[in-house]
């Protein structure tokens, strides 16, 4: 596949994100794909494997956070590879707490398909946003 193939089958992906349009991912990823989202201390962290993995971390996300994008990602790309950089903000909401995340998306693309996602995160942030305050008096 070409570089600029890559890249739409990238930002195909990250448009049926925004969608919420689960079987369009699924027919975008590789069988295999490892999702890999560092940090602790917060719900979405860990690795993801298969399309299970990814159909479960997304229905996790779906629960857990809120989010918006204020401005377009920018792609980065060259062979294989492409880097999506972005910002998003939101909420985590268990604890109605807000985050503002600067993240890069690390994508391999395999034969068509996503193989493999690494995030680069502020983990800081998300695992902020995840605490639940303390009781009152402990």
């Amino acid at each position: 596949m070409s570089t600029e193939e890559n890249v739409r089958i990238v930002k195909d992906f990250f448009a049926a994100i925004g969608r919420g349009d689960e079987q369009a991912l699924l027919a975008l990823a590789a069988e295999d794909i490892e999702w890999i989202i560092p940090g602790k201390d917060w719900p979405l962290a860990g690795t993801h494997r298969g399309h299970a993995g990814l159909a479960n971390v997304l229905q996790k996300a779906s629960n857990e956070v809120e989010m918006t994008y204020p401005e377009p990602p920018e792609f980065v790309a060259q062979g294989d590879r492409v880097l999506v950089i972005g910002v998003a903000t939101g909420k985590i909401k268990a604890t109605n707490k807000t985050f503002k995340d600067d993240w890069v998306f690390a994508i391999t693309v395999r034969n068509g398909k996503l193989a493999n996602i690494r995030e680069y995160i502020d983990t800081q942030a998300l695992a902020r946003a995840s605490e639940t305050d303390a009781a009152p008096g402990s």
